[in-house]
């Protein structure tokens, strides 16, 4: 793909990602195209249909859940990498709840289990992290932090869920992760 396709494929993508996250299911390709400053046909281009632009939505949010966790795995602060990347994550998942609904009304089942399981290595390396510097407690193993990721994404794409709930619940379910005083 050529440079200045690569850039608005791009441009694209962050565009449509604003406008669903605004507009929800009523969001409109022209929307996305007038504010990624490209032509409609650019966007057809790339993304034929509007459930091509919604699956390439949701790659490029579980490519940045990734590019997260090995961020804060290689370079995170290990007492609290493992509270950021729940954090990150939980705010990606509701600021992208409607491409995830949306899919689902086009007949797109988008499983929260399968992306966040392969997330394991690294999720389990950020808790050894945390519990090595006694910011979890050693009690914790990894497959309840991986259910309770499951949980609370599954919550933020959730209506109900607005920011101040989601940060309350989080910071709930943060506790729990600590050492008893």
């Amino acid at each position: 793909m050529r440079a200045d396709a690569r850039r608005n494929r791009e441009r694209i993508l962050e565009a449509a990602e604003e406008v669903f996250a605004v507009a929800g299911p009523d969001a409109s390709t022209e929307e996305v195209a007038r504010r990624a400053g490209v032509a409609i046909g650019t966007v057809f281009r790339h993304f034929p249909t509007k459930a091509d632009l919604l699956r390439a939505l949701m790659k490029r949010l579980l490519q940045q859940v990734t590019d997260d966790a090995a961020e804060l795995v290689a370079s995170g602060d290990p007492a609290g990498a493992l509270f950021e990347f729940v954090a990150r994550l939980v705010e990606r998942t509701a600021a992208n709840r409607a491409v995830v609904n949306l899919l689902a009304a086009e007949g797109m089942e988008v499983p929260i289990t399968g992306p966040l399981g392969s997330l394991s290595d690294a999720v389990g390396e950020l808790l050894a992290r945390g519990q090595e510097s006694g910011a979890v407690a050693a009690r914790i193993r990894l497959d309840e932090v991986m259910a309770l990721l499951v949980s609370a994404c599954q919550g933020a794409l959730h209506g109900g869920w607005d920011a101040d709930l989601r940060r309350r619940t989080l910071g709930i379910m943060l506790v729990g992760l600590r050492p008893s005083p």
